[in-house]
């Protein structure tokens, strides 16, 4: 069993709604417990990567989607879906690694200062202290720390992702989002990313969409089956592989559907 911590965000009765009218999600609710790796697992197409995205406002970057219902922030309980929250301060808040490595075209350092100056810091000292502080907690300051004004595309793929995250650790985040953040690594660099994910654990709260079952079992705390947008069933992970209490999650897990 896992040990239980508090609450850091929780979604209530989500909807959403693409721009043609699809609904994507429907009434979801579910918890993120605080400092603790939630995997999101299901089907392509169920809603995961969907779901991932209300948590920093992501769908906001097209106009006509719509969300109903609340994903509240604790401690100070802020509805993030709300429209007078800044969807940029939101994702200062709740930071994102996509599924394939999106370096900018910049040098290694101005990739991982980037949000610090968006965030308004102009001191270089300080910017130079957390671009180290976030090389260093991404696992990769050793292979950079001598190249830093090269450009972010000479790193390797598995070098670059753990790049990707030392930038969306850079300004701080109370929650990272990670949608299938290995799918395109090799067996080696997938591995070095699930064991950064772990050690992130001790600072941040983990929100993961995985295809890979055995991933979700090895990194995760706490696993959600998604099905056709709905949330199916919900638990510590443990109990989800072993024991679930629905067929349907039953049937996904063993393999005899999906």
């Amino acid at each position: 069993m896992v040990t239980p911590t508090p609450i850091k965000a929780e979604s209530r009765n989500l909807n959403f709604y693409y721009s043609n009218g699809t609904r994507a999600l429907k009434s979801i609710t579910m918890p993120l417990h605080e400092k603790r790796i939630t995997a999101l697992i299901g089907p392509s197409g169920c809603g995961k990567s969907t779901f991932l995205r209300c948590f920093n406002r992501m769908h906001d970057l097209y106009p006509g989607n719509q969300y109903e219902g609340e994903i509240l922030l604790h401690p100070d309980n802020t509805n993030i879906l709300a429209k007078a929250v800044d969807p940029i301060e939101v994702r200062m808040r709740i930071s994102m690694v996509f599924q394939k490595p999106n370096p900018f075209p910049k040098s290694i350092y101005e990739n991982v200062a980037y949000g610090l100056r968006v965030r308004g810091e102009r001191n270089k000292r300080v910017i130079d202290d957390k671009v180290e502080e976030a090389l260093k907690g991404a696992a990769i300051w050793n292979e950079v720390k001598n190249r830093l004004n090269d450009l972010a595309f000479n790193l390797s793929g598995g070098q670059q992702q753990r790049l990707c995250i030392a930038r969306a650790l850079a300004t701080d985040p109370e929650i990272m989002l990670f949608d299938e953040p290995t799918s395109a690594l090799d067996p080696i660099a997938t591995a070095n990313i699930e064991e950064l994910m772990s050690e992130l654990r001790d600072k941040l709260t983990i929100l993961v969409v995985t295809h890979n079952m055995q991933q979700a079992a090895r990194v995760s705390d706490y696993t959600a089956y998604m099905y056709l947008g709905e949330m199916v069933e919900f638990g510590d992970t443990d109990t989800i592989f072993t024991r679930p209490s629905k067929k349907e999650t039953e049937d996904y897990i063993t393999g005899k559907f999906g």
